[in-house]
């Protein structure tokens, strides 16, 4: 049996603002082609479809008309709930779905009932976990005692295994999990599920099956040879800039997983980082081939310049980030209020607070404004 593993599709979100489904649906749409060139019988989705809970029409499209692509491409699917999606509305049909080769396994007791799939060695097991929160999950599996993530998880694994030791011998397993696995690197686009304790837990706790699909970290990751994250299809941060996005062709013998493929996607489109002064990033012709990028910028004039991301705009279209850090500044070192102050008039402290932000001293105009102003202020205080 041939498997794909992907996961953290995040259908939805947004890049700095910038609107994504275009590029999402492209890069799943090669996933389709990918099951049809690989004949892969089974792609399993690791959670975080979506980006939000309640998604909106459009990601909803994106995703039906994904999720059908690859089903006439010939391959059934498993699918769990990450940390962003609604578990009941993910789940929402799940048994009308499955008999269109879409199994959803978005429910808690139900983790520990597989999806059964026959090849020319007999059944494959493919349990999903759901994205288990650990405080109201530790009730519903009815481990009260359990602590954090690991705990939760402890509990989900012994279930699975149970159940696994009562099916004929020879049956392989596969699991979908969405959590934070000791060893794992991630990012600055994952959502944080350290909420009331520790996020990670170890990756001896799906020991026992021939191979775990992992979500949540999104970038490609081995950490055993049956235990790796598939990352996400999309950079979804500038963190993410020199990842290479990709899935896992995991192929399942007689005896157990047998080998795995990694497959690179395509790049719907590019990100890349510029640093310098305004003037030469927009002059600059070795930036000529950038402006199709989505491009994070920090300039570094002296002085911040007046209007640097609608002109930076003008030449790049999907500039979607801007810091100014100057040359030769300050060492950043923060002082605190009272230190900052001492000692200084207002005028003083107004000066230094512009000088601060933008990199210039106050014109003499803008000197008479700060005077008047002042003025003005202390004169509603006397009132």
């Amino acid at each position: 049996m041939k498997l794909l593993h992907t996961s953290d599709w995040h259908i939805g979100r947004t890049f700095h603002g910038a609107d994504l489904l275009a590029e999402q649906e492209a890069v799943l749409s090669h996933l389709a082609e990918l099951v049809a060139a690989e004949s892969v019988d089974v792609v399993l989705v690791s959670g975080d479809i979506y980006d939000r809970a309640v998604p909106s029409a459009e990601a909803v499209r994106v995703a039906t008309t994904a999720l059908g692509r690859i089903r006439q491409a010939g391959a059934k699917l498993v699918m769990t709930p990450g940390n962003h999606d609604s578990a009941p509305r993910l789940g929402a049909f799940a048994e009308f779905a499955a008999a269109g080769g879409l199994h959803l396994r978005a429910t808690i007791d139900g983790l520990a009932e597989p999806v059964l799939l026959p090849d020319e060695h007999g059944e494959v097991a493919l349990y999903g976990i759901p994205y288990l929160e650990p405080e109201p999950a530790r009730h519903a599996l009815g481990v009260p005692e359990a602590r954090g993530h690991t705990g939760v998880l402890t509990e989900a694994m012994r279930r699975i295994r149970e159940d696994l030791a009562g099916r004929p011998s020879g049956t392989r397993a596969v699991v979908l999990a969405h959590a934070f696995v000791t060893g794992g690197e991630p990012t600055e686009s994952e959502r944080t599920i350290a909420v009331g304790g520790v996020e990670q837990v170890p990756g001896s706790v799906f020991d026992g099956v021939d191979y775990v699909a992992l979500g949540h970290l999104h970038g490609p990751q081995t950490l055993a040879e049956h235990l790796r994250y598939s990352g996400s299809p999309l950079a979804y941060s500038f963190s993410e800039t020199r990842q290479r996005k990709s899935v896992w062709l995991v192929e399942l013998g007689a005896d157990g997983l047998a080998e795995v493929r990694r497959h690179e996607l395509p790049v719907p489109r590019h990100l890349a980082m510029l640093r310098g002064e305004l003037a030469e990033l927009l002059s600059d012709p070795e930036h000529d081939g950038l402006t199709e990028h989505f491009l994070s910028f920090t300039v570094t004039d002296r002085v911040r310049p007046i209007d640097a991301m609608r002109k930076l705009r003008e030449r790049f279209p999907y500039a979607v980030h801007m810091d100014w850090q100057p040359e030769g500044g300050h060492d950043g070192a923060a002082l605190k209020y009272a230190e900052a102050v001492r000692g200084r008039s207002d005028v003083e402290i107004t000066r230094s607070f512009l000088e601060d932000c933008r990199g210039s001293a106050p014109s003499e105009s803008e000197e008479r404004l700060v005077l008047a102003a002042l003025g003005a202020a202390g004169r509603e205080r006397e009132v």
